[in-house]
């Protein structure tokens, strides 16, 4: 196994969200890998949490990543945190963005949970996928 594609999956990803238009028409350049202390007015995207196992077989190494991507929006409803998370759900699932080490083989959506967070102020939608990585 190598955990050595990890920062290039996060900063294709982080590439990935920036440059879709369909997303930054939502959020601009509000996407973090830590969000800013103090308040973030309206929508942001926050590159999260991410478990890691061996993916190795007898040809190569490799990893599977499972990370999650939240959506974070103060808005009193779920419309718009919804339609943010299908604007990225639809970059994610199948891209193949070119990694600084590594390949992407697979980048699959597995699960999501949306959820009212700071006393019912804000809405969260934390999206799990699924990234089977080679290293090259």
């Amino acid at each position: 196994m190598s955990y050595a594609t990890s920062i290039a999956l996060q900063k294709a990803l982080f590439q990935l969200l920036s440059n879709d238009p369909a997303i930054t028409g939502y959020v601009g350049a509000a996407i973090f890998d830590a969000v800013p202390e103090g308040p973030v007015d309206g929508a942001h995207i926050v590159i999260g949490d991410e478990d890691v196992r061996d993916w190795s077989n007898q040809t190569g190494h490799g990893a599977e990543h499972r990370f999650v991507l939240s959506v974070v929006t103060d808005q009193s409803g779920f419309a718009e945190a919804k339609e943010i998370a299908a604007a990225v759900s639809d970059a994610v699932v199948d891209a193949t963005p070119v990694l600084e080490r590594g390949r992407i083989v697979s980048m699959r959506f597995s699960r999501a949970r949306a959820r009212r967070v700071r006393a019912g102020q804000t809405r969260r939608i934390d999206m799990t996928f699924r990234a089977l990585v080679e290293d090259e």
